[in-house]
């Protein structure tokens, strides 16, 4: 299904900002269709004046439908259908008082213009299914009133308005609560759903008749309200905007739509939605993403501390072989502490890797015996990797980079160590090359003792990747290449 851009590229000659007060009005009439009960059709003229293209089409959620059939994409030529013209001409909305008839459905249709600035841009076809039509309720006349008054501000360019928006995940739909304020910001109507939204912050009598900022003040402590502007602005319905509402029992979202049909304000237009559940279940994941993010930082405390104590034992030890195999340990300890450090600073469970893998750099040359010596650098990026990857990474790079440093540089010899990310797809590939004495003629990584290799080994696998040694092939030295999925 084409999109509204690509629609007016294709066959318009509507410019960018003309697109955009079109996606804004597409973002807010899910309202205009619900208050309507009607189906919306956004039909922008061709730019050869031969019809229309269909662009946009919104069904209600508070009636039936009128267009079984989706109609995005689809061309109506000019006369066809002589209300579109007349929206488009005249700049008026237009009516006709015989309904059509689809599929045995009578359908009430009216068309109406879409101004920008001084010019007609397009035209949204308003279809109400008539089937069944009965005497209507007051809370529908009052949808239908304001459908009404919405319908004109469209027409005369001044709907939507620039900056708001109503279709992210938070935004309070008409079924969640609707009042009707006067100029005055005095409640008109209040729907059943909106009674109920205030009777949840303590409200106990009526909204009818009331000045809707002054009974909110009365429910919400003054520690906890928004500023006293934004209290008379948007529940006074004065301007279009979004606020956030409550007290110790709920939490409420508040929306506020003034309503100028004739230019002048007449009233407002109050959404209002329950939020108390999806705010306790945010504080939730945020306490719950904070004792995450402490569990690491104890963790990471506790690995620092065991390298402490390793450190301290391998200095008692008379045995090199011992004292050795001590430090070793402190160093694959510092490894797993590093990727638990970083995690501790963020909210998600993933780890910007290459932060990781510079810490390691740092701490294979303080623990490596070469520090001065043997330079390690990094090219490429390693990119976001997931937590249950990185520790067996973080491990696998430092026993590869401590061996290219333990076994490649005898004694006060010098040289440069060099990690190299790539990425294809979802494969990451690493390479680390030696400029040192390179591997024995006999070496073979299959049938090695050497428990560094064999944790690389074994992590690698882990990893679901594969892992290759041998000499350089640009020089003396040693390359070891590792790959798996990100």
């Amino acid at each position: 299904m084409p999109s509204l851009p690509e629609l007016a590229r294709a066959h318009t000659d509507l410019v960018d900002d003309d697109v955009a007060w079109l996606a804004l009005l597409q973002a807010d009439w899910q309202i205009v269709a619900d208050l309507s009960f009607a189906d919306l059709v956004l039909w922008l003229p061709d730019r050869d004046g031969s019809g229309y293209w269909a662009a946009g089409q919104m069904r209600p959620t508070t009636g039936p439908t009128a267009l079984v059939d989706d109609v995005v994409g689809t061309f109506v030529q000019r006369g066809r259908r002589p209300l579109l013209d007349a929206a488009l001409d005249d700049g008026r909305v237009a009516r006709e008082g015989d309904p059509e008839w689809r599929d045995d459905v009578p359908v009430r249709v009216e068309a109406i213009p879409v101004r920008r600035e001084d010019r007609v841009i397009a035209v949204v076809a308003r279809n109400t299914n008539l089937h069944g039509v009965r005497t209507p309720s007051r809370l529908e006349l009052a949808y239908l009133a304001t459908a009404s008054e919405l319908t004109q501000m469209i027409a005369r360019g001044g709907f939507p308005f620039p900056g708001q928006r109503s279709d992210h995940a938070d935004s309070p739909r008409v079924g969640d609560g609707f009042v009707r304020v006067d100029a005055a910001g005095r409640v008109t109507y209040a729907s059943p759903n909106a009674l109920s939204v205030y009777r949840k912050l303590g409200l106990t009598g009526d909204l009818a008749d009331q000045v809707l900022a002054d009974v909110t003040r009365e429910v919400v402590p003054p520690d906890l309200r928004p500023d006293e502007e934004t209290i008379s602005a948007v529940l006074g319905a004065k301007v279009p905007r979004d606020a956030e509402i409550g007290n110790r029992e709920a939490t409420v979202i508040v929306r506020a739509i003034p309503l100028r049909p004739a230019g002048e304000l007449t009233g407002g237009l109050i959404l209002l939605r329950d939020v108390t559940d999806l705010r306790s279940r945010d504080r939730e994941l945020v306490t719950k993403d904070a004792t995450i993010r402490e569990i690491h930082h104890r963790v990471k405390n506790n690995l620092q501390t065991v390298a402490a104590l390793l450190r301290l034992q391998a200095r008692r030890i008379e045995s090199v072989r011992g004292r050795e195999a001590l430090e070793e340990a402190v160093r694959r300890v510092g490894a797993i502490a590093v990727v638990h450090e970083t995690l501790s600073q963020s909210y998600e469970e993933e780890v910007a890797f290459d932060a990781v893998a510079d810490q390691l750099t740092g701490l294979v040359s303080e623990v490596g015996g070469h520090a001065g010596e043997v330079r390690l650098r990094r090219t490429g990026s390693f990119g976001t990797l997931s937590s249950n990857a990185a520790t067996p990474l973080a491990m696998v790079l430092t026993e590869v980079l401590q061996n290219a440093m333990e076994h490649g540089y005898p004694e006060g010899s010098s040289g440069t160590v060099e990690i190299q990310v790539s990425s294809a797809g979802s494969l990451v590939t690493v390479r680390v090359l030696d400029d040192g004495v390179g591997l024995p003629d006999d070496f073979d990584v299959a049938s090695t003792s050497s428990l560094g290799l064999s944790i690389v080994q074994t992590l690698v696998g882990e990893l679901g990747g594969t892992l290759a040694m041998g000499r350089r092939k640009d020089g003396p030295g040693t390359v070891v290449e590792f790959s798996f999925p990100r």
